[in-house]
C-alpha cells in the first residue's frame, strides 16, 4: 500500500473503532480455521452447549451454576448473512445426521449470556454479548497479500510450486508458462487460461490426498458472486528481480489485477470484519496433515506461521481499545480429537504446539495470550479395550462415513466399527528435527478415519472433548 492509501486505510480503522467503542460493542469472537477443520461444527456445538446448559466443568461459569440464561439475539449487522445454527444443528441429529458444509462466506451470530458475577459483595446479574463471526481460514491467509507486491508474491508462489510436495500438482499451470514473453501485450484469452489453470492447481493442493494449507488467493477456491471477475482472473509468472514491467503488458495487467482483488476482496474483510476482532480460535485440522505425510505437515506451520502475520494481536488496553483494536487472545485448536484414543489428546495437543512454535513466538512478543488445545466439539466415537488373544488394545468404536474403508471393509453409513487408531509418539521432536519434518511414510501407523456425528436428540448437545477449555479460555474472564 502507498504511504497516502495505507494513512487513509488506518484513518478508517481508527473511525471504525471508536464508533464501536463508544456504542457499547460487544465482545467480537473470531472463528476460523483451514479446510476441513471443523468450523461450523465447533461453532454450531459452541452454541448448542451453552443454550441447553450443558455440564461445562472447565468454564467457571458453568461450573459454579452462576449461567442462568443464554439466547441468540437478533441478526446485529444487516449487511452479513447470520450463521444457519438451526440448519446445521438440525443436520447434525436424528438418524440422517450428516457433517454440515464447510464455511464458504463470512457468517455471523449473536449471543448473550445473562450470568452472576463472581466478584463485588454479593450476587450481581450482569450480561455479556457475544458477536461470533465465522469466515474460511483462507480468507485469513489473504491478507499478508496486503504488503506484499505482485511481483514478489508472484516469485514466492512459484518458488512453492516447485518444492516437491507442490511441482506435480503444479506441472498444467507451469507448462502453460513456458515460453511467455514477460512483455507480450495483455490478452484476455491468455490471462484467463493462465488464471484457471492456476486455480485448478490450488484446487488440486487443498485435495484431502495432499491437504495442502498455504494456498492463497484464498478466494481462488471459493469465489462466490466474483466468479469469473477481472479480480480472480489473474495469476503468478515468472519476473526476474529486476525486471521492470511496462504498461499495456500482460505482466501489467496481471499486477493490476493482483491490486484489485488487494483492494476490493482482502482489504474490505479486513477493515470491516478481521480488525474489529477480541478474540480468535484457528482451528486445525492437523490429523489430515499428519495422514497426508510430511510435505502437508511443513505446509501446515508455514500456513499457521502465515496465519500469525495476519493477527494484529497484543494486550487489550483502555487507550487501545478506542484507538488500535488488537485481538488479546488467541486459541490454536487441533480438532478431531475424538479420532484418538484419550491417551494420544495430550500428544496431539503437543504437536499442534510444535507446529505453532514460529507463530506463538511471533504473537507473544506483543503481548497476546495465547493457548494450544487439542478438542473435538462434537465426540463421534466411544472408546473401548479390546482383546486380542493376551494383548489389550486401545480402540475407538463408532460409524464410519458411507464408503470408508477399513482393512478391505468398505463401510455402508450404518454399521459401526472398532478402530485402533495407534499412538501418536510421546515426543513431538520425533516428528520435528530442526527445520525439517521426520515422518516417513513406512513409519505411519496411524488410522484417522471419517465417523457420522453420533446418534443424538436434536436438543440434546452431542458429547464433547475439552470444548468447555475452550470456552474458558476464550469467554471464561468475562463471565467472572
Amino acid at each position: 500500500m502507498s504511504g497516502f492509501s495505507d494513512f487513509i486505510f488506518e484513518a478508517e480503522l481508527v473511525a471504525r473503532s471508536i464508533g464501536d467503542y463508544f456504542s457499547g460493542a460487544p465482545l467480537r469472537l473470531g472463528v476460523t480455521g483451514l479446510s476441513r477443520a471443523g468450523k461450523t461444527v465447533f461453532l454450531t456445538a459452541l452454541v448448542n452447549n451453552l443454550i441447553a446448559g450443558a455440564r461445562l466443568p472447565v468454564l467457571a461459569a458453568s461450573a459454579e451454576g452462576r449461567i442462568k440464561r443464554v439466547r441468540l439475539e437478533p441478526q446485529p449487522d444487516d449487511a452479513v448473512p447470520r450463521f444457519a445454527y438451526e440448519e446445521h444443528l438440525k443436520s447434525l441429529s436424528g438418524q440422517d445426521r450428516h457433517w454440515p458444509e464447510s464455511t464458504r462466506r463470512i457468517a455471523q451470530l449473536r449471543l448473550t449470556i445473562e450470568f452472576e458475577s463472581a466478584s463485588g459483595w454479593g450476587s450481581r446479574g450482569s450480561t455479556l454479548t457475544i458477536d461470533i463471526v465465522d469466515y474460511p481460514g483462507e480468507w485469513l491467509l489473504d491478507l499478508p497479500l496486503l504488503d506484499k507486491s505482485y511481483a514478489e508474491w508472484s516469485r514466492e508462489t512459484l518458488a512453492a510450486s516447485e518444492t516437491p510436495a507442490r511441482a506435480t500438482l503444479a506441472e498444467q499451470w507451469r507448462a502453460a508458462m513456458i515460453g511467455l514473453d514477460p512483455e507480450a501485450e495483455a490478452n484476455e484469452d491468455t490471462a484467463r487460461r493462465i488464471a484457471e489453470l492456476f486455480t485448478a492447481y490450488l484446487k488440486r493442493a487443498r485435495d484431502d490426498v495432499y491437504a495442502l494449507s498455504t494456498l492463497p488467493p484464498g478466494r481462488f477456491l471459493m469465489p462466490g458472486d466474483l466468479a469469473g471477475s477481472p479480480a480472480l482472473t489473474f495469476a503468478p509468472i515468472p519476473l526476474s528481480d529486476d525486471a521492470t514491467i511496462a504498461p499495456g503488458s500482460l505482466p501489467a495487467m496481471m499486477a493490476r489485477r493482483y491490486e484489485a482483488y488487494k483492494a476490493h476482496v482482502a482489504r474490505p474483510f479486513f477493515r470491516d470484519h478481521f480488525a474489529r476482532l477480541d478474540r480468535q480460535i484457528v482451528l486445525v485440522d492437523a490429523l489430515s496433515a499428519l495422514n497426508s505425510g510430511p510435505a502437508a505437515v511443513k505446509d501446515l506451520e508455514n500456513a499457521l506461521t502465515e496465519v500469525m502475520r495476519a493477527f494484529r494481536a497484543g494486550r487489550s488496553s483502555y487507550f487501545a481499545s478506542v484507538f488500535r483494536p488488537r485481538i488479546d487472545r488467541i486459541l490454536f485448536a487441533a480438532t478431531k480429537a475424538d479420532h484418538l484414543h484419550h491417551k494420544s489428546h495430550d500428544r496431539l495437543e503437543g504437536i499442534l504446539r510444535a507446529l505453532t512454535a514460529k507463530a506463538i513466538g511471533r504473537a507473544e512478543g506483543v503481548g497476546a495470550e495465547i493457548d494450544v488445545i487439542a478438542l473435538a466439539a462434537v465426540r463421534a466415537t466411544r472408546e473401548a479395550e479390546i482383546r486380542t488373544g493376551d494383548e489389550t488394545l486401545d480402540a475407538i468404536i463408532g460409524v464410519p462415513e458411507k464408503g470408508e474403508t477399513i482393512g478391505g471393509q468398505t463401510f455402508d453409513g450404518i454399521a459401526e466399527a472398532a478402530v485402533f487408531p495407534g499412538e501418536l509418539p510421546a515426543d513431538p521432536d520425533t516428528i520435528f528435527e530442526g527445520d525439517a519434518i521426520a515422518l516417513p511414510e513406512a513409519d505411519n501407523n496411524w488410522r484417522f478415519v471419517r465417523f457420522r456425528p453420533p446418534l443424538t436428540q436434536r436438543a440434546e448437545p452431542a458429547p464433547q472433548i475439552r470444548l468447555d477449555r475452550a470456552l474458558q479460555f476464550l469467554i471464561g474472564d468475562r463471565l467472572a
